[in-house]
């Protein structure tokens, strides 16, 4: 199944993608994608209620907007310089273990919707990302079972204030958390949807021109590794957002830098999961 949920900002109501991209509204399921439908075996349970209401549920225009396909999570936990490639571009050693941070829940907006850079930046930076969003709580889980708390798979561009990361004092949080700097989806693609996310080709456009192409097979820590890794430091709850890294080509590691101003626009997608657009906006 493809997730979505669409409407204005605040008042999103959630729908699917069906096989034919004909968008319809599951408001008749009477609940919304969020930790106690991921976790109360929802994504089951709406199969067996689609079985019987699919034919009474109403099209989406294409015209609606898309929200975040994940009613706010109660955590984003990023993995950093998951590509080798990723890592040397920036100046940075090949990690031994996975390098975790945090990203508030509070930037996730949709897929298309405005990038506004922070007041006081000037190194506001994109980053394609393939995100896993969590289906059953996990806490100790070992490798072999980690793929059983997996319910899907996100597009996520990780934006980063670079200033704000590495050249001030504290953790990177502060320079990932920024309003606007989570746009998800288009939609969460359940596991069976994507046979192989080790094998996924991912890309960002700046402006047209391409900046990032490369394949999730180049991952140095896989998910199974990364969910069992996480899960022995916190618990992850059911809706949890696990982004996996971003590839070469982030504007940090241009010669000379390159960041994004008002008006450029952002455009990535991964294999099987769609789309975005972003177009950047001075803060107001």
């Amino acid at each position: 199944m493809k997730l979505i949920r669409y409407g204005n900002p605040g008042q999103e109501k959630p729908g699917l993608i069906l096989s034919d991209n004909k968008r319809i509204d599951i408001s008749g399921f009477g609940e919304d994608f969020n930790e106690h439908f991921f976790g109360t075996d929802g994504l089951k349970r709406l199969r067996i209620w689609l079985d019987e209401n699919k034919q009474n549920c109403k099209e989406i225009s294409p015209s609606e907007r898309l929200g975040p396909p994940c009613c706010r999570p109660s955590k984003i936990i990023c993995v950093g310089l998951n590509y080798a490639k990723h890592a040397a571009e920036g100046g940075m050693a090949v990690p031994s273990e996975p390098v975790l941070f945090f990203k508030a829940s509070s930037a996730i907006v949709g897929p298309n919707d405005d990038l506004i850079i922070p007041k006081g930046s000037d190194k506001t930076d994109w980053e394609v990302e393939l995100a896993v969003v969590i289906g059953a709580a996990a806490s100790y889980v070992e490798n072999e079972s980690a793929m059983d708390h997996v319910a899907g798979y996100v597009l996520h561009n990780d934006y980063s204030e670079r200033h704000f990361q590495l050249e001030r004092e504290g953790q990177w949080v502060k320079g990932k958390s920024c309003d606007t700097f989570a746009p998800i989806g288009p939609f969460i693609a359940t596991r069976e949807e994507i046979p192989d996310p080790h094998n996924l080709n991912l890309w960002l456009k700046l402006n047209g021109k391409t900046v990032q192409n490369s394949n999730t097979s180049d991952f140095i820590f896989d998910i199974p590794t990364v969910v069992s890794y996480i899960s022995q430091f916190m618990t992850l709850l059911p809706g949890d957002i696990i982004s996996t890294g971003t590839p070469f080509g982030v504007g940090l590691g241009m010669k000379p830098p390159r960041y994004l101003v008002p008006g450029d626009v952002i455009e990535l997608g991964i294999d099987g999961l769609g789309s975005s657009k972003q177009v950047a906006r001075s803060f107001q």
